[in-house]
């Protein structure tokens, strides 16, 4: 999120995107269709050459498609928290997003999955007060001192409406 988004007095507390672990199994794939590329390259096969580049195209493509989605979205994936509001931003082409402000949040809850603890992230869940289902953050790296840092920044939004 660019400073010319935020309103009067708003700062951003953190600004996050998915964990990596998102993009470990395309990557994994990707290299998976090297090998196999390579190997049909390297091994004394029968295979005239117009089958053999006509493989080594369709492997081209289906390892960039099988990658590129996932390393987009990863990539235009986006958690924003400032001090007045949890912003979700997403999309490749089009771009979406949600707010909900600070004072609205009156529950916030974390997830964490096997894998999720193994690469350090998980799932943050935070419910308001509409009839809106909760914003789903999946794999926040570092989700339990986001949550907590969250939690503070409601409390003390919280402390100075009562004052």
């Amino acid at each position: 999120m660019r400073e010319e988004h935020l309103a009067e007095g708003e700062t951003i507390v953190l600004q996050l995107r998915t964990h990596p672990k998102k993009i470990v199994k395309p990557i994994l794939l990707l290299l998976v269709l090297v090998v196999i590329l390579i190997a049909v390259w390297v091994l004394p096969l029968p295979i005239d050459p117009i089958v053999l580049w006509f493989a080594t195209a369709i492997l081209v493509v289906l390892g960039l498609v099988a990658s590129a989605g996932p390393f987009l979205r990863w990539r235009t994936t986006r958690y924003i928290i400032t001090n007045q509001r949890v912003a979700l931003r997403t999309g490749i082409l089009t771009q979406t997003g949600r707010d909900i402000p600070l004072y609205r949040i009156n529950n916030v809850t974390f997830e964490k999955q096997l894998s999720d603890r193994i690469f350090g992230c998980g799932t943050l869940v935070i419910s308001d007060g509409t009839d809106q289902p909760g914003m789903v953050l999946d794999d926040v790296p570092d989700v339990e001192q986001v949550q907590r840092t969250l939690q503070d920044l409601v409390r003390q939004g919280k402390l100075l409406s009562d004052d």
